[in-house]
């Protein structure tokens, strides 16, 4: 599957917004978005032109897309799945996001980014309760204990970014037992818990075209 691969740090850039990609380093004074906050390209610096409505919607999309790591195919699948859901289809498809595993071991805390997630559960170093789940886009229910395997607690990785956690903090929908490596799901994430400036209604009606 086709996957980017050139500088995270340029897609902040592009969007006009941190997207935390890098994990801990969009913390510190190292981040990029924070040195250079426009657009790459020999041309970034300039002023910006009048942007369409379809521009905006698309922009609204790249960034909700690029900020969960997706390809175009498995977004647009969240979104038809959303849409056949109850509810509003916007806020139908962040949770839907939030819900995956490779999302939910980095809101714990196991990870550094979603990237880093999705590297380290197609490896198998997590549990989902008492079982062996290496599918990043599995989604999580209510109830679900999430573990890091035996065999992978002693991983630098993962306690480096235990360690950092305490920066970006663990939403209310999830419980941490840091001492047991472990973390359970003890609510439904609903749209207020997502607090990155996403406005899900212009990706919405992109799709609805």
């Amino acid at each position: 599957m086709a996957r980017y691969r050139g500088s995270v740090c340029r897609l902040c850039r592009r969007e006009n917004l941190k997207l935390f990609l890098k994990g801990d380093r969009c913390y510190s004074d190292k981040c990029a978005f924070d040195r250079r906050g426009y657009p790459p390209g020999q041309h970034g610096q300039r002023r910006r032109g009048k942007i369409s409505g379809y521009g905006i919607q698309l922009r609204e999309k790249q960034k909700v897309k690029r900020m969960y790591g997706l390809s175009e195919k498995q977004f647009r699948l969240f979104f038809k799945r959303s849409d056949r859901q109850k509810g509003i289809t916007g806020a139908n498809l962040l949770v839907l996001l939030e819900t995956r595993l490779d999302n939910v071991v980095y809101r714990l805390g196991f990870v550094n980014s979603r990237t880093q997630g999705r590297h380290f559960v197609r490896h198998s170093h997590f549990l989902v309760n008492g079982r062996k789940v290496n599918i990043p886009s599995y989604l999580i229910k209510v109830g679900d204990v999430i573990t890091v395997r035996e065999k992978s607690r002693n991983i630098k990785a993962i306690s480096d970014a235990l360690d950092a956690v305490v920066r970006r903090g663990i939403p209310q929908w999830l419980d941490l037992e840091k001492e047991n490596l472990t973390g359970k799901v003890t609510a439904a994430p609903v749209r207020d818990d997502i607090t990155m400036p996403i406005q899900e209604q212009l990706v919405v009606e992109l799709y609805s075209k």
